[in-house]
C-alpha cells in the first residue's frame, strides 16, 4: 500500500478490525519512510453476473434498474426505505451466490416476486402483473387467490389487507 503523504510503497500493518457488520476489513497502517499513520478500508471486489433477457439479449445488472422496478410496485405503499434496501440486498447476495456468469432475468424477477410478497401484498400484485403480462381480471384473481392461500400466519399479520373488513 503506498503512503497518501510521501508516496513511498513502504507500510506496515498495526491493527486490522472488521467494520460495516463484517463487509470489509479496516486496516490501520504506517508508513515506513515518513512515520505518517492512515486507516484503509478493503472490500471484496465481486462482480455480478450478466442477465440473460428473455429474448437471448443480455445486459449488466443494473441495481438502480432493480430499485426502481420495486419502488414502483410499492409507490404509495407503507414499506419503510430500510426494508426495500434490505430485499434489494438479499437479492444481490442471491444473485453472487449461484457462483454463475450470466443468470436468467426470469430468475431474477421470481427473486423479486418472493422479496415483493413478503413487504406487501399489493406491491407483489402490481409486479406480478406487469412481470408475468397479465391479459384479464381472472389473471389478477388467480394470483391473488394463490397468495391468500400462501400467506404464512406470520407474514400475514404484517400485511395490510385487500378488504376493509378481513
Amino acid at each position: 500500500m503506498q503512503c497518501p503523504f510521501c508516496q513511498s510503497p513502504d507500510t506496515k500493518v498495526i491493527d486490522s478490525r472488521l467494520a460495516n457488520e463484517g463487509a470489509q476489513v479496516r486496516r490501520r497502517r504506517e508508513c515506513l519512510s515518513c512515520g505518517e499513520r492512515f486507516t484503509t478500508y478493503e472490500t471484496a471486489e465481486l462482480s455480478m453476473p450478466r442477465l440473460i433477457k428473455r429474448d437471448g439479449s443480455r445486459e449488466s445488472f443494473n441495481e438502480q434498474k432493480l430499485r426502481r422496478g420495486m419502488m414502483y410496485a410499492l409507490e404509495k405503499r407503507p414499506v419503510t426505505t430500510e426494508a426495500v434496501e434490505a430485499a434489494i440486498s438479499r437479492i444481490k447476495r442471491r444473485l453472487l451466490s449461484t457462483g454463475e456468469r450470466e443468470v436468467k432475468s426470469s430468475r431474477l424477477g421470481e427473486w423479486v416476486m418472493d422479496e415483493l410478497r413478503k413487504l406487501d401484498q399489493v406491491a407483489y400484485i402490481r409486479f406480478a402483473s406487469v412481470y408475468l403480462s397479465f391479459d384479464d381480471i381472472d389473471a389478477f384473481r388467480e394470483t391473488i387467490e394463490r397468495l391468500e392461500t400462501d400467506l404464512s400466519p406470520e407474514m400475514r399479520k404484517h400485511q395490510i389487507s385487500f378488504l376493509e373488513n378481513e
